[in-house]
């Protein structure tokens, strides 16, 4: 079927446009245990290893555990912060799905091992054309690479590519790429270049 968009195929990240967590939790955990979980989790020192490959989630978690302390309140705490329920944006999904009548799909996520059994779990292990995760790839965005490696696993010039995420760092990215770029912050900012045929 003739493309009906002005670009070829939609890159979209992951967590923070089609998969939302429950922030409400992680704030009431941090409150209760009174530990700045989600300051630490975030650390780059910490988050970088798991989303390049160079280590696996639950060693991320002991990580967490470790850098607040190691004892068995840190423990507590970091178990219940990374059993957080998540869930998809039935919106978001259904839209990138009608777009993908139309192009290619890619998901491009800084990710970690457990992705795949997290897809699955959300009943999206073939939803996407391809996944490009960067625990798989060994590059994360911003890097330029990523983005590269998500263009040719859709079979399109870079600059033929919508890409969206929650990141404006990752937009600006993209955008530098020559791609079209989107900052998802709600459903109407990828509803309104994703026009498509009602």
């Amino acid at each position: 079927m003739a493309t009906v968009l002005p670009f070829d195929a939609v890159l979209s990240d992951f967590d923070g446009v089609l998969r939302h967590f429950d922030h409400a939790a992680q704030a009431a955990i941090e409150a209760r245990y009174g530990l700045p979980l989600m300051k630490t989790a975030f650390d780059p020192e910490l988050i970088t290893p798991p989303t390049l490959g160079q280590a696996t989630e639950a060693q991320w978690a002991e990580s967490i555990a470790l850098a607040l302390g190691g004892d068995e309140r840190a423990r507590q705490a970091v178990a219940e912060f990374m059993e957080i329920r998540f869930w998809v944006d039935e919106e978001v999904r259904a839209l990138l799905a009608r777009a993908q009548q139309y192009v290619p799909l890619i998901l491009v996520t800084n990710a970690m091992d457990t992705l795949e059994g997290h897809l699955d779990l959300l009943g999206l292990t073939h939803f996407a054309d391809d996944v490009v995760s960067s625990h798989r790839v060994g590059v994360a965005k911003p890097d330029p690479r990523i983005y590269r490696i998500a263009a040719e696993r859709a079979g399109v010039a870079a600059e033929r590519c919508l890409f969206v995420d929650d990141r404006p760092a990752n937009v600006e990215a993209a955008r530098a790429l020559g791609m079209t770029a989107v900052h998802y912050r709600t459903f109407d900012d990828l509803a309104s270049v994703l026009r498509l045929p009602s």
